[in-house]
């Protein structure tokens, strides 16, 4: 199966609307429990942060699309414009 995604990339977990961001680390090594299959090329290791804590976990490459905004895990605090002098 072909990779889909890169190391960097940012992904949502597909038909979750309140999914976390999360920026893909590497594709890992995951051993199916029934046949003892190692499979490298499907499997994601992804990192998101919320509220200070880092969470790390493992998906399925067709569990997760690409996220249209990327850049940052941390969210900016945008000052109000609300002082004019005009």
């Amino acid at each position: 199966m072909p990779k889909k995604f890169k190391p960097g990339d940012w992904v949502r977990i597909k038909g979750k609307l309140t999914a976390p961001k999360m920026q893909v680390l590497k594709y890992t090594v995951h051993k199916a429990p029934l046949l003892g299959v190692k499979d490298q090329d499907t499997f994601l290791e992804c990192v998101w942060y919320s509220n200070g804590k880092r969470y790390v976990e493992t998906f399925h490459q067709n569990a997760l699309i690409h996220h249209r905004d990327a850049g940052g895990l941390f969210k900016t605090y945008n000052s109000p414009n609300t002082l004019r002098l005009t």
